[in-house]
């Protein structure tokens, strides 16, 4: 079998079952584990795949924000839809950085009268619009990646604050190891998020769940909800409602 052959079934096989063993491929492919370990190696440095021990998991491509905002548009604004149930009149909420969080606030009701705290320079100038909403700019350096403030001041900001709910912009979203995010920049602040928040939701496309990136903010369990689109299927999200979280579809 030739090696593009090989690594294409290798793919194949994680977008079905979200995980693969080195061992387990060997057998199936009938190569030698060294084989199966130089093909991981290979789709991990293209940044299709992340490593993980014995193993490899399924990573999504890190897009710069311009292109984020054109992918999955759809998916989004029914994400976004079904995130407005969880939204009351006089609630503190945190809203971290993401193209899905956005879509949020562009479905807000127009006469919300509630306080909003966000590390997102889009997501401040978008809430300026609403007359009755307190918008709490947090500081920080600015990540340019993402268009979100970072680092100690970002972190000492959130501290302060006591937040009813906290829409957690998501990377990557996987059963086993929880939430991700491909750079470092970010961890803290979404775990400082996730630590002023009495409830926590993740707004997932399907493309995001069961992979995986670098950095690990924290296990399933931080969450309280998962808002993803309709497309998931009951048999793809069951790993997640086992955790404990509430699920909701568009």
């Amino acid at each position: 079998m030739l090696k593009e052959e090989r690594q294409s079934l290798i793919l194949e096989t994680l977008r079905s079952q979200g995980k693969v063993l080195a061992s387990a491929l060997s057998e199936i492919l009938n190569v030698s584990e060294d084989t199966i370990r130089r093909d991981l190696k290979e789709l991990a440095e293209s940044g299709i795949l992340q490593r993980v021990h014995g193993g490899a998991m399924l990573r999504l491509p890190n897009m710069a924000y311009r292109e984020r905002r054109e992918q999955a548009t759809t998916a989004k604004i029914e994400i976004a839809r079904a995130a407005l149930q969880l939204i009351r009149n006089g609630q503190v909420i945190i809203m971290d950085g993401g193209t899905t969080t956005l879509q949020v606030v562009q479905c807000l009701p127009h006469n919300l009268n509630a306080t909003i705290v966000t590390n997102s320079l889009p997501i401040a100038l978008a809430l300026a619009e609403f007359p009755a909403v307190d918008v709490i700019m947090v500081g920080g350096l600015l990540y340019k990646g993402s268009l979100v403030s970072v680092g100690v001041e970002a972190v000492e900001g959130l501290r302060s604050v006591r937040a009813d709910l906290c829409f957690l912009g998501i990377c990557s979203l996987h059963p086993e190891v929880g939430i991700s995010v491909p750079e470092r920049e970010e961890l803290y602040t979404k775990r400082a998020m996730i630590a002023s928040s009495a409830e926590v939701v993740a707004l997932a496309s399907a493309e995001k769940l069961y992979t995986v990136a670098p950095y690990v903010v924290g296990p399933l369990k931080e969450l309280t909800h998962l808002v993803t689109e309709s497309a998931v299927s009951l048999e793809q999200l069951a790993p997640y409602a086992q955790a404990g979280i509430s699920i909701i579809q568009g």
